[in-house]
Order: C-alpha cells, then structure tokens, then sequence
C-alpha cells in the first residue's frame, strides 16, 4: 500500500491560485483513475480535478472555500492491493501554512522579495492578484500588514484592497512615505471615490445575490471603463453575398465537415485578415508601453445558459482555414456552456468579437476585454432596401444588411485607426466570394 499526493494542478500560465468549491469525495470513498474528487475555481474558470491514481481518500488537507496555490498537495489517497481497507479518518484541514508551491523560476528571484512574497512574517497570506494590484499601487508589505482583511481567517481579497485604495490617503498606515514622482496609478488612487447610489428595497422586492462569475464580470467591466478612455465607430456593411453562400452550401458543408456553419467564422476570417492590414489594433498597453501583439487571438463573446459571459479564444486565427475556424468555434461554443473550458482557452486573446445580433440587436456598444484595445459587436442582419451603384445606374434592391461597431482605447487608437480598421472589416464581408470554396 503507498500514499499519493494530491496536489493543485496548474490550470494555465497566469492562474496561480485556485479555491475549493465543492468536495465530491469525502475520507474513506473509492476512487476511480480520473473520477473527479473535487470542484475548483480560478479567477478564469471552474473545473473539476480528476484523481490520476486510483484508491481510497484517505485525508483531506483543506476545506471548501479555502484558496491553495498551484502544486499544493490538497489530499492525500491510499493506492494499492489494501486501499480498499483502509480506514475512513476524519477530514482534517490543514492548520500549516498553504503548501509550497513549485520552485522559483530565474525571472521569478528578479523581483523584489516583498513584492512576491506569499505570506509575511506575520503569517498572513496574499494571493497572487492582490500582490500584483500591490504592486502596480505601489503598496508595501508593511502597509498591506494593516489593511483588515474580510477572507477567511483575515485574509485580505482583491476586494479589501479595492475597496482601500480610495481612502488609502487618509488611512492609517505604516508604509514608508511615498516617492516625489508617484506612479501614475498611485496618483488615480489619491483621487475621490466615486461612491454608490443608495438602494432602497421595498417589501415586495427580491434580493439576489451576485453568483461568483457575475462578480467577477462586474468588476472587470467597471475595471474596464477606468482604465480605457472608450470611444466606438459604426459601419453598416452589406452582407448579401456572405448571407447567400451560406444558404447555398451548409448542407453540403454539415455533410462533408460533419459541422454547422454559421456567420461566425466568417466574420472572424475577415477579422483576422483586417487585423493584418492594421496590426496596431492588436496591441495592449502597459503603462506607457505599446505591446504590439505577434499572434492574432480571437475571442468569441458566449452567452451562458446562466445568463452569464464567457470568451473562449481561438489561438491564430489567421492560421485557420473556413473550416478550421468552423470547428473552433463550434466546439468552443459547445463546451463553453457545458463548463468543459480549461483556462489556456479563455486566456491570451489579443481582440474580441461579440454578436449582439443573436439577441435580434441591430447595433451595440460594447466594453473593450481587458488588456486588449478594442472590441467589435456584430448586429442582426436585416433585409433592406439599398442604393445599388450599376453601369446603367443607381438601383434600389432588397439586401441584407448588418451594422458593425468597434469599440476603442483612445488612449492609443485614433478615429482615424479605429474607422478605418472596422471600414476594412466591412470592406472584406461585402467584397465576399459568393462562388468560392470552403
């Protein structure tokens, strides 16, 4: 009999944390090779984390709700010939610090020591998110030692530390005085908050209460609007073409690729092909820095059967034929509402489509996905009545039309930028072969 060590996986590049849902094991259960043991949530996404060995649960080290770092050992099971007789013990959370995660890498031992440390000589723990908005607001660890913490045990979430920064000048702290030329983001924080309406609630009111991605998608949009001055275009661009090859093929498309089309890895194609022509719309900004992005990224607004939001990528789109792009966004699509999303796969986007036409929207405006520049919507495609320019003349036709709106940074994308990238979108999508191949 030997004992394995259940450790947190890494759910991608950028998660470095992960808080236990839900167990679905408790001590003393069977375990299967790759049943699920536990519900886990990132900042990304929720996933189950399925055992690589099987056996017997012997020990849980932490509780529901309690936030481990990658590599963490959170359980400990039984293998072996005698894991079927093993004794159930009790669940024990662990009273030791959160397990250590993997070894530093070289650029890791770069950065200051405060700025990466985990958890302070005190003890206290400080997950990766609120170390990194530390960072940017030029916070100590000594002044974050003094911030009251509403987490589990007093630990200080993003949160708490949000809700600090506006009264950060008049709090009592012990950090050192600040530098003469504060960071810019320090000087955002010196400025007066912008305080909530009161809400009243009558008797008849119902009450509910925000579920964790909503949250999360609240604050990245009001995130979103403070950190990008958003300015958006509109284009109306006629679709016939597009809208008639379709028509003609996705029989014989769903018959040959075993796939549904739709006008969605249409509109991404011509997306992509615009982002080549005018590749400063896919960048980020980094302080004053420009990151001009080498691969082009596209992510794809889902709607939830909860009513939530998700945006899967498609890594190199411009890399993809028609087909290719087809099956992407379909499986994508699928497992985004099926919660079968791993976390590389809503991460690393570079620019977002979204269809607000699925909704029988003519037109939005929507909030740019932070840290990228600019999003576009996509309204219903109507039929229309429209100035057709012929050798013989002006003619009215009956056609199908679509509004295109691109939302911007102006902080480092121009009208004349913007206009003209979502012009060449339209451009792409009206000049469509009507008797091309897929």
């Amino acid at each position: 009999m030997a004992q394995f060590e259940l450790v947190m996986p890494k759910m991608g590049e950028s998660v470095a944390e992960a808080t236990i849902i839900k167990w679905l094991k408790k001590p003393g259960d069977s375990i299967e090779l790759d049943e699920p043991v536990l519900e886990i949530a990132t900042d990304k996404v929720d996933s189950e984390i399925p055992s690589p060995v099987a056996g017997v649960l012997e020990k849980i080290l932490f509780e529901e709700g309690q936030t481990i770092q990658v590599n963490g050992v959170i359980a400990l099971i039984q293998t072996g010939a005698d894991a079927s007789a093993a004794p159930a013990p009790a669940s024990e959370p662990a009273s030791a610090p959160v397990a250590q995660t993997a070894a530093p890498t070289a650029a890791s031992t770069t950065e200051s020591a405060e700025a990466l440390s985990a958890r302070s000589d005190s003890g206290r723990f400080y997950s990766p998110l609120v170390r990194n908005i530390a960072k940017e607001e030029n916070i100590s660890l000594a002044e974050l030692e003094n911030i009251p913490g509403t987490g589990k045990d007093g630990r200080l979430t993003k949160n708490d530390l949000l809700d600090y920064l506006p009264k950060r000048g008049t709090a009592v702290a012990t950090a050192p005085s600040a530098p003469s030329a504060p960071a810019p983001q320090a000087q955002a924080a010196a400025r007066p908050a912008i305080t909530a309406p009161a809400v009243s609630v009558s008797g008849g009111d119902e009450i509910i209460e925000m579920d964790r991605m909503r949250k999360l998608i609240a604050d990245h949009m009001v995130m979103s609007k403070a950190v990008s001055p958003h300015v958006t275009s509109f284009v109306e661009a006629d679709v016939t073409n597009m809208v008639l090859w379709r028509e003609k093929v996705k029989k014989e498309f769903e018959k040959r690729e075993g796939e549904k089309i739709t006008f969605t890895p249409i509109i991404l194609e011509a997306v992509a092909r615009a982002i080549k022509d005018f590749p400063m719309i896919n960048v980020s900004v980094n302080g004053t820095q420009i990151i001009k992005r080498k691969n082009i990224n596209l992510g794809m607004a889902t709607a939830l059967p909860s009513g939530n939001l998700i945006v899967p990528v498609i890594k190199n789109a411009d890399m993809l034929s028609l087909v290719g792009l087809t099956k992407s966004v379909n499986d994508l699509a699928a497992r985004a509402r099926a919660n079968k999303l791993s976390p590389d796969e809503i991460s690393g986007g570079t620019f977002t489509v979204t269809n607000v036409g699925g909704f029988g929207n003519v037109m939005g405006t929507p909030i740019i996905n932070q840290p990228q520049v600019a999003i576009m919507a996509v309204g219903v495609i109507k039929k229309k009545p429209a100035v057709l320019e012929t050798p013989q003349g002006d003619v009215i036709a009956i056609r199908h039309m679509m509004f295109l709106s691109l939302s911007y940074d102006h902080r480092v994308v121009d009208g004349s930028l913007g206009g003209s990238f979502l012009r060449r979108v339209a451009d792409y999508l009206e000049g469509f072969d009507a008797n091309r191949s897929y």
